[in-house]
């Protein structure tokens, strides 16, 4: 499912420019509307998935997705097109939230850091091997062998979906709830969307997003107009394979360590990495930049969401995991529309010029908002334990 997504915001930026004869704005719109249905939607699909039962909700969100890629094949209009995209993000929300539910619950309680580790290393994974897959699919710039190809992905992603067998409590959770409906509370209180404690470290991972957001939506174009563009879905590559190098390491250092150590290290690289980009002309700087974020956004990437996770209470997690998505999703999402604004009235070089410095300035943010506040809890308690 992932991967679907990731293949779809590289190549349809393309789609809108070359086919649908849309401007920079546009093609960062294609990957900003997708978002907007699914930011609309997250709030609700928690509340469906504990309402209907996990597997019932990851079916329907997957079965209007997979409708949603064949529903592409009749956008001839940029309107219409991203009427669709809109629906496409509804349906990815609710499909997303019902099948991450459905692996923590699958997983082993004994074992749920190490699980939900491997389900966001695939999910880091469909990151950057989706750009290349799309602009592989994308490459004699025929539109429906894209569709074709992400319409068969999203098959097996429904099929994988109804192949999974539920544990019997789940079963029995839901025949009972047939017999006798579970009362939802009206209404949606704003702690049904965000965990405070979780939201700091969401704000920073909002950041990431947004900067991130320039290499999946633009870095064809931008490889295309240094004449390096036989090299992009290598570059993809060289980022995938940092980030599985080196996930193994970081989650050692940060269990032994604490998180500071992995953090700013990683905002740097990965702020490093952007500037270098920026300033890239040859195919050696290209590949370099790839490989110097690939380590950079490794680090980041787990160490937020395990925050976000470890600093709200074990009742509130699912909270805490929906806050640190739903301001991931914003970042990407907004990211991708201004980065666009940045692209149309300057060129590619100063918009990864601007994701650079966005990056940097997430040092502040994070000082701010979760290293200071953090250090003097950490202080008051040890006066109290003292006391």
């Amino acid at each position: 499912m992932f991967l679907t997504f990731y293949i779809l915001a590289t190549a349809f930026p393309l789609y809108v420019k070359e086919s649908l004869h849309g401007n920079q704005q546009q093609m960062g719109l294609a990957i900003t509307i997708y978002v907007l249905g699914g930011v609309l939607i997250r709030p609700f699909s928690g509340q469906w998935v504990d309402k209907f039962g996990k597997k019932k909700m990851a079916v329907i969100g997957l079965v209007l997705f997979l409708l949603a890629c064949i529903g592409y094949f009749g956008a001839n209009g940029i309107v219409l097109f991203l009427v669709i995209r809109f629906i496409h993000g509804m349906s990815y929300a609710v499909a997303s939230t019902a099948t991450s539910t459905i692996a923590s619950t699958l997983i082993p309680f004994s074992r749920q850091g190490e699980g939900i580790g491997y389900f966001s290393m695939f999910m880091s994974i469909a990151m950057v091997i989706g750009p290349a897959l799309g602009l592989f699919l994308w490459k004699d710039e025929n539109i429906h062998v894209l569709l074709l190809g992400v319409c068969v992905i999203a098959a097996f992603s429904l099929l994988f979906t109804l192949g999974v067998r539920m544990p019997k409590e789940e079963k029995d959770k839901v025949k009972e709830a047939v017999k006798e409906p579970v009362k939802i509370r009206k209404g949606l209180r704003w702690s049904d969307v965000i965990e405070p404690k979780a939201l700091p470290i969401s704000l920073v991972g909002f950041t990431l997003a947004f900067s991130y957001s320039s290499l999946s939506g633009f870095i064809a174009s931008f490889t295309k107009e240094i004449n390096q563009s036989q090299l992009t879905g290598y570059f993809f590559v060289a980022f995938a394979i940092m980030i599985v190098l080196f996930r193994p390491l970081i989650g050692k250092v940060f269990d032994k360590y604490n998180e500071h150590i992995l953090i700013y290290p990683g905002i740097l690289i990965f702020a490093v990495g952007l500037l270098s980009l920026s300033q890239a002309k040859s195919g050696f700087m290209l590949m370099f930049s790839g490989i110097i974020m690939g380590v950079g956004y490794g680090a980041l990437m787990p160490c937020f969401q395990t925050l976000a996770l470890k600093l709200a209470d074990k009742e509130r997690r699912g909270s805490a995991n929906g806050t640190f998505f739903l301001l991931f999703d914003l970042g990407y999402g907004a990211g991708s529309y201004i980065m666009g604004v940045v692209a149309s009235y300057t060129d590619y070089r100063m918009m990864y010029e601007v994701a650079g410095f966005v990056t940097l300035i997430s040092v502040a943010v994070y000082y701010l908002l979760h290293h200071l506040p953090q250090s003097k809890l950490r202080v008051q308690k040890s006066k109290a334990d003292v006391a």
